[in-house]
């Protein structure tokens, strides 16, 4: 299961709208016969890769997965009927699979008469399900903020300069991240302002994410970098998407359009303004907060106004995990639930 664990966390950011799954077959002799992982959408699921990498030495042998294999016809065919012609006689997965049009794969495979087995490395399966999981849950995307800061909380000095606040081992981190999502969301703010690009610099990573600029008027320069040809972009207006009672993009309205697009996992890059408003409305899964050891005294705040007047009112948050990256650290952390 570790094995394939690894498969699928190599697969992220690759295969939406499809979750990515990794997949092992062991022969009747407990040997490994095979191994595969999701490739993109369109292209063969995890087990079936698998199976095809084993032949037959899948008969008599067990499936190792880290998602309940599918039940349905889309793209490619039901993994369930796949496993069964493949002669497998035990399945064990780590995670069931939310998705209703998807689901039910363990029973069809139990009627079949193969064995079954629920729950191995269920915790780190759930992990790098989570956006997948989410998404598929809810009809939007999981939904990330991430932000650099000082000590202190300013994500630029007074000047407006920001570059560079954080060390060069946490902005390689940080293209890692972007290299699992589907979408990069920024603000119009942050466009006129330091004109980014959005973009992922990851060595052997060909995929591009969906550049995501919020511009409610339309107010993007033709000769914005996020305008080249390095990667998609979406310039999302408030007549394209729809306006909310403030007369910016509705972004509830946003996330569902992403949706559909196949965006499963969106990360916000900013500005703060953008991010407060994600904030406040309840929209963010999970943020991710590189912090430098330095100190501005002033300058612009990492998010802007998130709804929140009082200190009873604060945007309640659970710690799960701080890494050292370099001489800064990274705070990962997601909302609680409020009783």
């Amino acid at each position: 299961m570790d094995r394939a664990l690894d498969l699928a966390a190599r697969g992220l950011g690759s295969t939406s709208p499809n979750p990515s799954v990794g997949a092992v077959i062991l022969a009747a002799d407990g040997t490994v016969a095979g191994e595969g992982r999701t490739a993109p959408a369109g292209g063969p699921h995890a087990e079936v890769a698998a199976l095809t990498a084993a032949g037959d030495r899948a008969r008599g042998g067990t499936a190792v997965v880290t998602l309940e294999p599918c039940d349905h016809t889309g793209r490619t065919g039901p993994c369930t009927q796949a496993l069964i012609a493949a002669g497998v006689t035990r399945v064990v997965y780590a995670v069931a699979d939310p998705n209703p049009l998807a689901a039910g794969g363990a029973d069809t495979l139990r009627g079949a008469g193969v064995d079954i087995a629920r729950g191995l490395g269920e915790q780190r399966a759930g992990h790098l399900s989570r956006y997948w999981r989410t998404a598929v849950r809810r009809g939007h995307p999981y939904v990330i903020w991430k932000y650099a800061a000082t000590l202190d909380g300013r994500s630029a000095a007074a000047d407006g300069t920001s570059k560079w606040i954080t060390s060069e081992r946490a902005r390689a981190d940080v293209h890692a991240l972007r290299g699992e999502m589907d979408a990069i969301i920024a603000g119009i703010g942050t466009v006129l302002a330091d004109d980014p690009a959005l973009t992922v610099r990851v060595p052997g990573l060909h995929r591009a994410p969906l550049r995501v600029v919020v511009d409610a008027a339309g107010r993007t320069p033709p000769g914005a970098r996020v305008l080249d040809d390095a990667a998609p972009t979406w310039i999302a207006t408030a007549a394209e998407v729809g306006a909310g009672a403030d007369g910016r993009v509705d972004l509830e309205k946003l996330l569902a359009a992403l949706y559909t697009r196949g965006v499963r996992a969106a990360l916000i890059e900013g500005g703060p303004t953008l991010a407060g408003a994600f904030l406040a409305a309840g929209l963010v899964d999970e943020v991710v907060g590189y912090v430098a050891p330095k100190l501005l005294g002033e300058g612009l705040a990492a998010s802007g106004p998130a709804g929140v007047t009082t200190i009873s009112a604060a945007i309640d948050l659970e710690l799960t995990d701080v890494t050292r990256m370099g001489p800064d650290l990274r705070i990962t952390a997601v909302p609680r639930r409020r009783s």
